[in-house]
């Protein structure tokens, strides 16, 4: 991990506070247009609650990025080293990039649409469907070895629809979804680094950043929730860390590598997998809710809804740490 700290450092803690200083405008902002979860079927908060995660967690990233990219194109020298790189790198991969805050502006929008009208199952999946078409569409793609643009376009919707609608599904106690996703994003950092894919780092630790600062309005008690517009987000971003690091290369050709994302990201996975078949098994559909999902049962089990959370935490940092582990021993 060869990339100064002089960059890293604050691109995390720059996240980091323009997410913590925006939360309370934004919460503001969704008191006063009603953009509230109210009380009610399987909700345990007895008072409305603004749905303001998404929106400042969006904030929280896209701010330190443009502060960043102004340095980096018209103030930072560029016989710096680490300067030269970022602006080779910005440049490079500015459609990329592009594409991706594009992205994840547009599952904000979603999120919010349906947080605001609730809509129809079909209509947000076919929204999904969109944004991710419109990513791949610019060369952020998964291959997994076969030569095909057909199915790589295939897999990597795919890809992100499954990782998007596993974090929204995760978003059921306070913290649950925020924490996973600063926890994933935090080791997709930390892999990418030790590979030296810069670019892929530093979006990495905006995400991680941009989560910790909402999580102390998150958990334990909450006063502000991520919604959909929040969910969509961070399984939005996710699903693409784990597209953009190179985990298989001329240089590098371990195929086995590429179940490293799935490592970071097991829990909300198997979350998924498992909530799925079990309604499937139950003869209902798998997008209505229900609270058979893993915090429900430890909550069941004795836990406390905190505990529960933190347990969570703590295996998926446990996987993440195994992931970082053989990827950087493999580097």
């Amino acid at each position: 991990m060869n990339f100064p700290f002089n960059v890293y450092l604050p691109a995390l803690a720059g996240a980091f506070l323009a997410s913590l200083i925006a939360l309370p405008a934004w919460r503001k902002w969704c008191q006063r247009t009603g953009l509230v979860d109210d009380p009610g079927h399987r909700k345990i908060h007895a008072s409305a609650v603004p749905l303001a995660g998404g929106f400042t967690v969006l904030t929280g990233i896209i701010a330190p990025l443009l502060v960043g990219t102004a340095l980096v194109n018209w103030y930072l020298p560029k016989s710096n080293i680490t300067e030269y790189w970022l602006n080779y790198g910005l440049n490079h991969r500015a459609l990329e990039l592009a594409a991706i805050i594009a992205g994840g502006i547009g599952m904000v929008l979603l999120g919010w649409l349906d947080d605001k009208y609730e809509l129809r199952p079909v209509i947000k999946f076919g929204g999904q469907l969109l944004i991710a078409f419109v990513v791949a569409a610019a060369k952020v793609r998964v291959t997994l070895f076969v030569h095909s643009t057909v199915f790589s376009y295939a897999i990597t919707i795919l890809w992100i629809l499954t990782v998007i609608n596993a974090f929204n599904f995760m978003d059921n106690m306070n913290g649950l979804c925020t924490g996973l996703g600063a926890i994933s994003a935090w080791y997709f950092a930390i892999i990418a680094a030790a590979d030296g894919q810069y670019l892929v780092t530093l979006l990495a630790l905006l995400v991680c950043g941009a989560l910790m600062g909402f999580l102390p309005y998150n958990f334990p008690k909450a006063s502000a929730f991520l919604g959909d517009a929040g969910s969509h987000l961070v399984g939005y971003f996710l699903a693409i860390m784990a597209i953009l690091p190179h985990f298989y290369t001329p240089q590098h050709p371990r195929g086995w590598a590429v179940f490293i994302p799935l490592l970071v990201l097991a829990v909300p996975l198997g979350d998924l997998v498992w909530v799925v078949i079990l309604r499937w098994r139950l003869g209902k559909p798998f997008y209505i809710g229900d609270n058979n999902h893993l915090s429900h049962r430890l909550v069941r089990n004795g836990m406390t809804r905190t505990k529960a959370v933190m347990v969570i935490w703590l295996v998926a940092i446990l996987l993440g740490g195994l992931a970082a582990l053989l990827a950087l021993n493999c580097a």
